[in-house]
This record gives structure tokens, C-alpha cells and sequence, in this order.
């Protein structure tokens, strides 16, 4: 960083559990007619913000992450639709990371994104062209090696933020690249759709189990 910032104190305290306060968008009878917002989003705390999909434009309406530290930012997933006309991603994690950084200015940050398996990728090409920013593939060639599970997948990858420090897990099953991560900030445990409340899709149970 070239420019003096007050630095944001990620580690000091144990994470406190937060209401989530929200009321998340379930869609409506008519898809065409829906006036909801292509992108809902939750500040959970003013450096963790919750994004989802609009249902009217995917039935799974996959829930995203923006968790910033204070050399750079992550995006883990970015949804089910490729189109930034139906799902403006790259635009709404722009307006956030501009905001953000009104409020803790620094030089040179950057973004990574990454995901929790292969399935929820779609908009990874409107990250394709940005500035300062690192897409990491979500097969096992991209995204193991990232971490590098392929050699040691009980290993626990860091990634680095600055000042904050995400832990990942291989945890494959429902895909076979699939990771988790947690944050020790927020106490939140990131697992895409390896847990969720509702089916489960398993491709591998010796492997999910």
C-alpha cells in the first residue's frame, strides 16, 4: 500500500454471532413481471456482504460472498447466469468495493475470486477484463492446485486477505473440486451446497463421506 490507511483490526475479538436481520427475496408468481432486484444484498457486518441471485431470473437464486480485509477482497462464487444484462455481478461487487474503499482508502487493492465447487461460476467472465483481479478456476485443476490439495487434500489452505485470513477445506461430494471455507472473523462457515437445509445432490459418497 503506497498510501498511510488505518488498517482494520480483523483478529482481535472472538467472532460474536449476528442476527442476519434480512428477508431474503423468494421470487414471485410471474417472472416476467418481477420488479425484485437481479442482485439482493446484506451488509452482515460493514466488511461482509451476503449477495443473492434474483429467482425470477435462476430457480436456485445461489447465494454469494464479498468479504473484504485490507489488502484485498474476496468474491467466493459468482452465481448461475453468465448474462451481465440479467445478473450485473460485476457492476454491484464494483459499487461495493468502491464503497468500501470511500470509507478505508488504500492503494492497489485487489480482488480474488474464487468458489465453493464448479457449479456456480456463470458469471466468472464479467471478472475476465478487471483491473487487480484473480480468477481462480473452480475444477481441480484450477482451484486444488490453487490451494494445494493435490498433493495433500487434508491439508488447510489460507487465504490471505490482509489481516484476515479465511481457512479451506477440500471438501469434494457433491462435486469433486468442492471446498469450504471458513472465517474466523464472523464465525461463518462457507460451505456451498455440501450443507444447505433441503436435498442434497451427492456425485460421490465415498468421497462426501
Amino acid at each position: 500500500m503506497d498510501r498511510s490507511t488505518q488498517l482494520v483490526d480483523f483478529g482481535s475479538a472472538v467472532p460474536e454471532p449476528r442476527l442476519l436481520d434480512v428477508e431474503w427475496i423468494h421470487g414471485s408468481p410471474s417472472a416476467k413481471h418481477n420488479n425484485d432486484p437481479d442482485i439482493q444484498v446484506h451488509a452482515y457486518d460493514e466488511h461482509t456482504f451476503i449477495l443473492r441471485q434474483n429467482m425470477a431470473i435462476n430457480y436456485e437464486a445461489p447465494f454469494l460472498f464479498l468479504i473484504f480485509g485490507n489488502a484485498r477482497a474476496v468474491l467466493i462464487d459468482t452465481g448461475a447466469t453468465a448474462s451481465a444484462e440479467f445478473f450485473p455481478l460485476r457492476r454491484v461487487v464494483d459499487d461495493l468495493i468502491g464503497r468500501w474503499l470511500a470509507e478505508h482508502p488504500r492503494d492497489d487493492y485487489t480482488l480474488l475470486v474464487l468458489h465453493t465447487h464448479g457449479d456456480h461460476i456463470a458469471g466468472d467472465a464479467q471478472f475476465a477484463d478487471r483491473p487487480d483481479t484473480t480468477v481462480v478456476r473452480a475444477d481441480l485443476a484450477g482451484a486444488w492446485e490453487y490451494f494445494g490439495f493435490g498433493d495433500a487434500p487434508d491439508r488447510v489452505a489460507r487465504v490471505d486477505l490482509g489481516g484476515r485470513v479465511l481457512e479451506c477445506l477440500a471438501t469434494p461430494g457433491h462435486h469433486e473440486a468442492a471446498v469450504t471455507y471458513y472465517d474466523p472473523h464472523t464465525g461463518i462457515l462457507l460451505t456451498g451446497d455440501t450443507v444447505y437445509p433441503g436435498r442434497l445432490y451427492v456425485a460421490d459418497w465415498a468421497a462426501f463421506g
